[in-house]
């Protein structure tokens, strides 16, 4: 039986594994702590298949042995065949786990739903689906915050977004974005007739916060004052500040009424 996967790769994923358990039983600064145990969760569901994947293996040697024992060959080739199909099914999936993983896979994420086609039915397909994601997300131990939302007249929701935190969040949901469609009869339909309603999900993995250094040098500033006629105030007052930034180009108003 060929193997998928090399023991000389099951055998270096065995040895990382046992170098990241040595590591972080060292007295670790905190970036290398962080380092250290986020691979060693990352690794941690391999090293597990890889370990039950060996058990299976032995329990097949053994019991090939006994298939060359007349008394027990029958009994031992009913073995040899579950064991074999355990052991391939068990390869793949260590397989699987050994793809490379998209990078934003860990991430939370910021989930967008907006009703589509079907007005107030589409709004409350849109609130359906904000309970299921919502359930989904306390079965997977998953933080749920909303970050605005826009209510419509008959409990649904012409827009929601909310902010998904925990673990492998993005990984889990990306494949949500798009186009949802639902075919019902809605509560608003006295003629008993079956509409479609769509809704859009978009799916954003959470942006890394970064540290940005602008010049003084970089910036232009601004002010602007009011030009109306009449009031006490009218070119006294510094109304508004308008920034920019020189090497990019950016533009940045204030939407108050005070350079403050």
């Amino acid at each position: 039986m060929p193997q998928i996967v090399s023991d000389l790769r099951i055998q270096k994923i065995l040895s990382h594994f046992e170098f990241l358990q040595a590591k972080l039983n060292e007295n670790l600064k905190n970036e290398e702590l962080i380092k250290f145990s986020k691979e060693y969760a990352e690794l941690k569901p391999i090293y597990e298949k890889i370990q039950e994947f060996k058990k299976i293996k032995n329990e097949l040697s053994e019991a090939k042995e006994l298939f060359n024992d007349p008394e027990f060959k029958d009994l031992a080739g009913d073995e040899v065949s579950k064991l074999e199909e355990r052991l391939i099914t068990q390869e793949k999936e260590i397989q699987l786990l050994l793809l490379p993983k998209d990078v934003n896979d860990n991430r939370s994420v910021i989930l967008e739903l907006r009703a589509g086609t079907g007005g107030d039915e589409a709004a409350l397909f849109v609130s359906d689906l904000l309970r299921m994601y919502e359930r989904y997300s306390d079965i997977s131990n998953w933080k749920v915050e909303n970050i605005s939302s826009t209510p419509s007249q008959l409990g649904g929701f012409k827009e929601i977004i909310l902010s998904i935190s925990g673990e492998n969040v993005y990984s889990k949901l990306k494949y949500e974005s798009g186009v949802h469609r639902v075919q019902r009869v809605p509560e608003t339909e006295s003629g008993g007739r079956v509409h479609t309603s769509a809704a859009t999900v978009a799916v954003l993995p959470e942006a890394k916060e970064v540290d940005v250094e602008i010049a003084n040098s970089d910036i232009r500033i601004d002010t602007m004052r009011s030009s109306g006629a009449g009031g006490q105030h009218v070119n006294t007052t510094d109304s508004a500040v308008r920034i920019t930034h020189l090497p990019t180009g950016i533009v940045v108003i204030s939407s108050e009424k005070s350079q403050h």
